[in-house]
């Protein structure tokens, strides 16, 4: 484990900083995005918006990486410490302000991926009638003079590749998990793809995050550590205590007539598969919810979530936390969902691992911002890419899908060519 600061203690192998942090109100900075100042590598732009509010961030004041099955855990170790030695000044005192990280985190254990916490050097902010800008450091200093910058330059020469597997290879293993589930190993399994994309220059962050902040406002745009995306799932959100959890399993993708994608949802949320599908995912939640919740609460029937390119079945699942637990906790307690990895969860993880060919990385992981009070929101790292550390012009994108004993493989290839789409239009011109 290692970290980005110069040492004042020592926790779990890694240096903690003392930082300075100062939070001042300011006017309403108007799009966030174009806050973000250029030619920064993708590993130092941070974002976590929706609807035109939430958080950006650049810099590095601060950062942990961390490995293994104990990524979780090392990684609030170090926040715990850093926490404790911090000087804060915070005059706004709302969710994310103070000091703050943004974490991401690997699906897998033995992903070389790995774990990484984040404290940006500015972050700036608003909510409602609330905007402000936090400078953080390990000397106090002013807040920084904010300017609005011009829009990000697109990808140029833009190529696309298969990743892992071709399509008819990921169709193959699609009917091979169809076999399995039928013949009783399991019940339900996730498997994902990834395509690659590569322009002629370095991929500059802000052009994707303009791209999908304005093309999908309903989701929660997020920028980790060079991990990319724009996900329709909030896996935990913990504010004063609330923890609530959005599950997303069962999809349909959109026609562009308005008339026939009422019609389709209408399907869709008669649809036994989608519904079966959409069952396990609650049911892990909740499972998972159980020991840290004093109550929980799930609506009898999921809801059509519409997005611009698909819908999904949704239940949004609220409790009320009954243990010292932070945020980054709970998305540890949740991950993996049934949505990203199947039921039983110990079956279906390996049949990922064979079938898939390839290393998720933070794809599918957790990935959000965790303040000091351990409050914070983690969505899963869906409809998202990762910016190549090797070659900032290369980019992995990804998507998954629910395989159930119904499920067709071209239609699952097709549901997949759905999921692609918000990262393949955010590089788009």
């Amino acid at each position: 484990m290692t970290a980005a600061a110069s040492p004042s203690a020592e926790v779990a192998g890694g240096p903690v900083p003392t930082l300075h942090v100062g939070t001042t109100r300011i006017c309403d900075p108007g799009d966030l995005v174009s806050m973000v100042p250029a030619d920064l590598p993708a590993a130092q732009v941070f974002s976590w918006l929706r609807r035109g509010e939430g958080l950006v961030g650049w810099g590095r004041a601060a950062a942990v990486s961390t490995q293994g099955a104990d990524r979780f855990a090392d990684a609030q170790a170090w926040w715990t410490q850093v926490v404790e030695r911090a000087e804060v000044d915070d005059e706004v005192h709302v969710a994310g302000t103070g000091l703050l990280g943004f974490g991401s985190m690997a699906y897998a254990a033995g992903s070389a991926a790995g774990g990484t916490l984040v404290v940006p050097s500015v972050v700036v902010g608003r909510r409602g009638a609330d905007a402000w800008v936090t400078t953080i450091g390990e000397s106090p200093a002013s807040a920084p003079v904010l300017e609005r910058h011009g829009a990000a330059p697109a990808p140029s020469a833009l190529s696309f590749g298969d990743g892992a597997l071709t399509p008819t290879q990921w169709m193959g293993a699609v009917a091979t998990a169809v076999a399995r589930i039928n013949g009783g190993e399991l019940d339900k399994v996730v498997l994902a793809r990834d395509l690659t994309a590569r322009a002629s220059e370095p991929l500059d962050v802000r052009h994707l995050l303009a791209r999908l902040t304005s093309g999908y406002p309903n989701t929660w745009t997020f920028s980790v550590d060079g991990l990319v995306g724009a996900t329709p799932e909030m896996l935990v959100r913990l504010s004063r205590g609330l923890v609530t959890s959005r599950v997303l399993a069962g999809t349909i993708r959109r026609t562009g007539d308005d008339d026939r994608d009422l019609s389709l949802a209408a399907h869709l949320a008669r649809s036994s598969k989608d519904l079966e599908e959409h069952e396990y995912a609650v049911r892990s939640v909740v499972d998972r919810l159980a020991p840290h919740c004093d109550s929980i609460n799930v609506p009898e029937a999921p809801f059509v979530l519409h997005l611009p390119n698909v819908m999904h079945l949704a239940t949004d699942v609220a409790g009320v936390l009954s243990s010292s637990s932070t945020s980054l906790a709970l998305a540890e307690a949740l991950h993996p969902s049934a949505a990203v990895c199947g039921t039983p969860r110990d079956v279906a993880d390996r049949l990922i691992g064979e079938l898939e060919h390839m290393d998720r990385g933070r794809y599918a992981g957790p990935a959000g911002w965790l303040s000091a009070d351990g409050d914070g929101e983690w969505g899963i790292g869906l409809r998202s890419g990762a910016v190549s550390e090797e070659d900032p012009r290369e980019i992995r994108l990804f998507a998954g899908c629910g395989i159930v004993a119904g499920s067709d493989p071209s239609a699952e290839l097709a549901e997949s060519d759905a999921k692609l789409v918000p990262m393949r239009d955010a590089l788009s011109a």
